[in-house]
């Protein structure tokens, strides 16, 4: 699963530096499928216009295609790959927004168009489970309480897109909960600080809440992993901004680890390893770390104590990569001698290991505000056992891209006529439930 989450930088992974209006100075690196299999972003041609590119992910050699029109494309245009191979383009334009679906026919664009929303704001939700339908979230009515927002489905519905549930509020984020697309997680403002709330599709819409650490704290959901029930979120419960994890369905409260604490870097979890069923506390989450001497790659388990540094390659199209269930980070980058290729990160199991990469420089920290008296309670360990689990290799490294023998560049699939990519069967979530009174004492936390 993939995701994101520093300021300026939206959830649907199309919105970098963006303005006061909430438009995007320039458009997105690259936005992964829900799967991995393909990828996609707008790349300028020699004129200087946009034109969207498909990255076929999936086969012996990662490949692009591009996908021009008859005129370029804003650069505010949203990107967001299907698994089966299509891409849906969400063009702004005054006063509504159009939706279509692109594909590549012989030497030219297919273009297939699915009906326009009357807006002026319309956002991609991040891919939601299965990788064949779309979400995007759209502010309703004035301010105060008639401020609504509305969830569409732009594709995988009837005809057109369809709105399909009114929220009360303000929504921003969103986060998918389950692996049949029902249950999503969006962050709302409504009279008062910003919490995050479930939103049942299936029941048309029905809003549950999901994070309330204090009744005064901002309590924001950055990452959801369905399997595990990993959660990561961001609050000033403390006294200031702190990132923090929990476990969806657990009574257990949010913790607040030192090791994703930082004053002078922004960390923006943008991945986390799927298929850790019951074990939290080992699923591997990826970070982009933004500084004023750069940025860097950065992981991190729930059952480590430091953030570790691995070797990001040379062109890392920062923010994006996939994991698998068995540990390895895939991460795609762009250099001139390779405009398409994936690199391979193992992340260490055990972070004492001896080939594991050295750990992040500490980053400063801000002083510690005084917590309230109800937070100074001690942490209690998850219980889980995860002894039996099977450990990926050890060591983080960045390997070259390995093919089997006798595999060579793959003929351009028609993606009209190809077979979606069927998820594995997974265990029946547990129904998300509110986290609370989380322990917010810095020195107990780990």
């Amino acid at each position: 699963m993939t995701a994101c989450a520093i300021e300026g930088v939206g959830t649907d992974g199309n919105t970098e530096d963006v303005t006061e209006t909430g438009l995007p100075h320039r458009p997105a690196a690259l936005t992964l499928a829900a799967d991995g299999s393909y990828a996609a972003r707008l790349i300028q041609g020699p004129g200087g216009g946009w034109y969207p590119e498909r990255w076929t992910l999936d086969g012996c050699e990662p490949y692009a295609v591009p996908l021009p029109g008859r005129l370029p494309e804003q650069p505010d245009s949203a990107l967001l790959p299907l698994t089966d191979g299509r891409v849906l383009i969400l063009r702004r334009t005054e006063g509504h927004c159009t939706v279509a679906l692109l594909y590549p026919t012989g030497p030219g664009t297919g273009e297939l168009p699915l009906g326009a929303v009357e807006t002026e704001e319309l956002t991609l939700l991040p891919p939601a489970p299965g990788g064949t339908t779309v979400h995007a979230l759209s502010p309703v009515g004035g301010d105060g309480a008639r401020r609504a927002t509305a969830v569409w489905l732009l594709h995988g519905g009837g005809d057109g897109p369809q709105r399909i549930a009114l929220v009360p509020g303000r929504c921003t984020g969103g986060a998918w909960l389950d692996r049949e697309g029902r249950l999503l997680a969006l962050d709302r403002e409504l009279d008062g600080p910003a919490k995050t709330v479930v939103v049942d599709l299936g029941r048309g819409g029905e809003v549950s809440p999901l994070l309330q650490i204090t009744e005064r704290s901002n309590d924001r959901l950055l990452l959801a992993d369905p399997d595990s029930g990993l959660i990561l979120l961001r609050s000033d419960a403390p006294g200031y901004d702190r990132m923090g994890w929990g476990v969806l369905g657990s009574t257990l409260p949010v913790r607040f680890p030192e090791a994703l604490r930082a004053a002078d870097a922004a960390l923006t979890p943008f991945a986390v390893q799927p298929g850790q069923a019951l074990a939290p506390e080992s699923c591997a989450v990826a970070f982009r770390v933004d500084a004023a001497a750069g940025t860097w790659l950065a992981t991190w388990r729930p059952s480590m104590k430091q953030l570790h540094r691995p070797a990001a390659p040379g062109g890392w199209l920062a923010g994006t990569g996939h994991w698998t269930p068995d540990g390895e980070l895939r991460l795609p980058y762009a250099t001139p001698a390779t405009p398409c290729g994936v690199a391979r990160v193992t992340v260490p199991w055990d972070a004492t290991a001896p080939d594991a990469a050295s750990p992040l420089p500490a980053l400063p920290a801000p002083a510690p505000a005084a917590a309230p008296a109800s937070h100074l309670q001690r942490l209690t360990r998850l219980p889980w056992d995860t002894s039996s689990a099977l450990p990926p290799a050890s060591g983080i490294r960045t390997t070259p891209t390995g093919y089997p023998n006798g595999c060579t560049t793959s003929a351009q699939p028609d993606p009209v006529a190809r077979e979606p990519h069927v998820d594995r069967t997974h265990p029946q979530p547990c129904r998300p439930v509110p986290l609370q009174q989380a322990p917010l004492a810095a020195r107990e936390a780990r």
